[in-house]
């Protein structure tokens, strides 16, 4: 009886070589795409995000954000008319430089997809420790402070990212993305002219909206082991 128990106990042990979550987060930075310019990290803000992953496969996962980042732009090199229905040939006077800052919280959830099979242990599966991988999602934005109203809508996140498991239980990595909304108000600083659709063009679900980018390095936990039949 004790043989048996020794035998069970060292075989359930063996098996522990898959987890089904991830918990942990990420710091990085934000910045803003919209009508008072931007782009790639321009003028970047702080931002931080909790994370939950929930790994389907070894190829691929579902994955859960909650963030808090700021973003910040200036109208300096754009062109934006003091009013957008003069109809004369320059399209309105050009309006003095604004500037805005605003919180951006951001959440959703998103399917990454994993080029290679990402894990440990398993050798006869074929698993790597590193990995790169697509995302892509659905979720929320709301934008607050700087002056201007509170303004929240849906993101659509676009995005690749890099992941490493440093040990068997802990994983790093480094994730881009970006944040299609249906919202215009993001850059709202309360000014007039406004940003929020300076030039007077009719706007569709996601067409003159703002978007913003999230650049950020993570640290997460394997949680929820998966137990295996012995292959033996």
């Amino acid at each position: 009886m004790l043989a048996m128990l020794a035998t069970a106990v060292t075989a359930q042990t063996g098996e522990l070589l898959e987890y089904k979550q991830e918990i942990g987060g990420g710091l990085g930075l934000t910045s803003y795409i919209g009508d008072a310019g931007g782009g790639f990290l321009s003028r970047p803000g702080m931002m931080g995000t909790l994370l939950w992953r929930y790994n389907i496969n070894p190829r691929m996962v579902i994955k859960a954000n909650l963030g808090m980042g700021h973003v910040s732009g200036n109208t300096k090199d754009v062109f934006i008319p003091q009013d957008a229905l003069s109809e004369t040939p320059e399209g309105g006077l050009p309006a003095p430089v604004m500037r805005f800052g605003r919180n951006v919280i951001d959440f959703g959830v998103q399917f990454e997809f994993n080029f290679l099979g990402y894990g440990r242990g398993a050798s006869y599966k074929g698993l790597s420790t590193w990995t790169p991988y697509i995302l892509a999602g659905v979720g929320g934005t709301v934008a607050t402070g700087g002056g201007g109203t509170a303004a929240g809508g849906l993101n659509i996140p676009l995005g690749v990212g890099f992941r490493y498991k440093v040990r068997p239980r802990l994983n790093i990595g480094l994730e881009w993305s970006v944040r299609f909304t249906t919202t215009d108000g993001i850059d709202d600083n309360g000014q007039r002219p406004a940003l929020k659709d300076p030039y007077g063009i009719s706007s569709g679900m996601f067409k003159n909206k703002d978007c913003y980018m999230l650049a950020f390095v993570f640290l997460t936990y394997d949680i929820s082991p998966k137990y295996r039949k012995c292959n033996n």
